[in-house]
């Protein structure tokens, strides 16, 4: 079964395709400007330049609020799933203590 999205979940994904085809377009040299394409596609001209100037879709890149990295989370993980094979199950206060340690 399909995931369940919600109604602005669905209508971000479009957008996204729309900013995808507005960036070909644009390469391709079908548009003389990014004003025009972006009023072409419905997408907000300022999002349209800000990818053609590289920044990334936030969906796809990582979000600013974590505080671990990739590296630390996945050690945390091999942590948990270590400690619930010896039958010790962390509780979430270990967790966050553990966290911690990585932080530091």
């Amino acid at each position: 079964m399909p995931p369940i999205r919600s109604q602005s979940s669905t209508k971000s994904v479009e957008q996204e395709g729309r900013i995808l085809l507005a960036i070909q377009a644009l390469k391709n040299q079908e548009f003389t400007s990014i004003s025009l394409a972006a009023r072409t596609f419905n997408v907000p001209r300022s999002t349209l330049r800000h990818r053609l100037n590289g920044i990334q879709y936030r969906a796809t890149s990582r979000v600013n609020s974590t505080k671990l990295t990739a590296i630390e989370e996945e050690s945390l993980r091999k942590w948990i799933v270590s400690m619930d094979s010896r039958g010790s199950a962390p509780r979430p206060s270990m967790v966050r203590e553990m966290a911690d340690l990585l932080l530091k």
